[in-house]
Parts: structure tokens; C-alpha cells; sequence
């Protein structure tokens, strides 16, 4: 038994949809797993737990004890995100001034619950241990250095770190140029596997 989950237990876990290659612990954790939707070249490793309404594209990394609480509005991670070990991302938030009550056990009159979603693009990187709150858009090309506290907008193409983040420069954009090759590569090598099929056809 290896440490993934195969593709027959992956449809097994009723997600929404996934892509080809997808890699999910069996140590990881599921909530509403109807709802949680992936594509391919997707990675998961253990502990991590995804909860609610959350949309993965391609090509993403979420690595160990990462939390994804998507609520009813969502969690949406473009291609070419990586989310470092114990990053936290909300969708939702309770109400902490005192003025409602907490947690998911009480009713929802009692309670003044934040529910806004997320917006994670494309080539994103998160440092271990930040925390993403509901309503922000971290956009394209952001990185974020351990421990930020993401309670805002990023720019795009930013180095960020802190408690709450600021921008600290710029970010190269060198990386799009080998996404170009990596994307073309990965296109001819599912082209010759397509063809490898073909001919094998041929042959019987």
C-alpha cells in the first residue's frame, strides 16, 4: 500500500472532480468531499484537512498539516500555487468583540459569522505557519515569507513578510518563462504517450 490514495480510492472519496495525477495522503482529512473539486498534478500531503467548498486547479502543492476552510463561499487555488506545512486558510470567521457568541456548535442567530471567499492565483507561494483570512485576494505571482498574517489584498509580483504582512520588493517574473517550457514539455510528453497508445492498438 503506498502513501497516496489510488485513483479507484480517489473516486471512492466522492470528490466533486479531479484531474490525472493526483496525489492525496491517506492521513489527510475531507469535510463535504462533494464539494472539493481538483485538476491535475495536484498534491496533498498529511494532516492537511479541506473542509467546505474549495476549487484546486493544476500543478499545486499543499503540504503537510495545511488547513483549508472553505465554507459555503469557497477557497479557490489557481495553477502553480504552493501552500507551505501549517499554513491556515478561512473562508470564514467568527465574531471575536464579544458582542455574539462563537463556535460552529451554537445556531447562526446567536452568532456573527464572516463569510467571505478566497482568491489564491496563480504562482502563489505561502511561508509555513501564515494564516489567510476570509475575503482576501492574494494575487498572481505574491510570495509570502513564514508566520505573515494575510489579512489583506497582496500585489501582484510581491515579496511580503509580518504580522500584518508588508510588502517588503518585487518579485521576478523569470519563473513565467520556464512555465512556458514546462507547459510545452508536458504537452509533447502526454502527446507521445497518446501516440505510444495508438500504435500499441495498431500492433494487435
Amino acid at each position: 500500500m503506498t502513501s497516496f490514495y489510488s485513483e479507484k480510492e480517489l473516486k471512492q472519496l466522492g470528490l466533486k472532480s479531479f484531474g490525472k495525477n493526483v496525489k492525496i495522503s491517506r492521513h489527510a482529512c475531507f469535510y463535504g468531499t462533494g464539494n472539493i473539486s481538483m485538476g491535475d498534478n495536484v498534491r496533498i500531503d498529511d494532516f492537511c484537512i479541506l473542509s467546505g467548498y474549495i476549487e484546486l486547479g493544476n500543478n499545486i502543492h499543499i503540504a503537510a498539516f495545511t488547513a483549508l476552510y472553505g465554507g459555503e463561499n469557497g477557497i479557490f487555488i489557481d495553477d502553480f500555487a504552493n501552500l507551505s506545512s501549517r499554513v491556515s486558510v478561512y473562508s470564514v470567521s467568527d465574531d471575536y468583540s464579544g458582542e455574539t457568541m462563537t463556535n460552529p456548535m451554537i445556531p447562526d442567530e446567536y452568532k456573527n459569522v464572516k463569510s467571505e471567499s478566497v482568491h489564491i492565483e496563480k504562482h502563489v507561494i505561502i511561508g509555513s505557519t501564515s494564516v489567510v483570512l476570509p475575503g482576501v485576494r492574494v494575487r498572481e505571482g505574491s510570495a509570502f515569507g513564514s508566520f505573515s498574517f494575510v489579512n489583506k489584498d497582496s500585489e501582484s509580483w510581491s515579496i511580503n513578510a509580518g504580522i500584518p504582512f508588508k510588502k517588503i520588493k518585487g518579485r521576478s517574473k523569470k519563473l513565467l518563462e520556464l512555465e512556458k517550457k514546462f507547459l510545452l514539455n508536458q504537452s509533447n510528453s502526454t502527446a507521445n504517450v497518446e501516440n505510444n497508445g495508438k500504435n500499441n492498438k495498431n500492433d494487435k
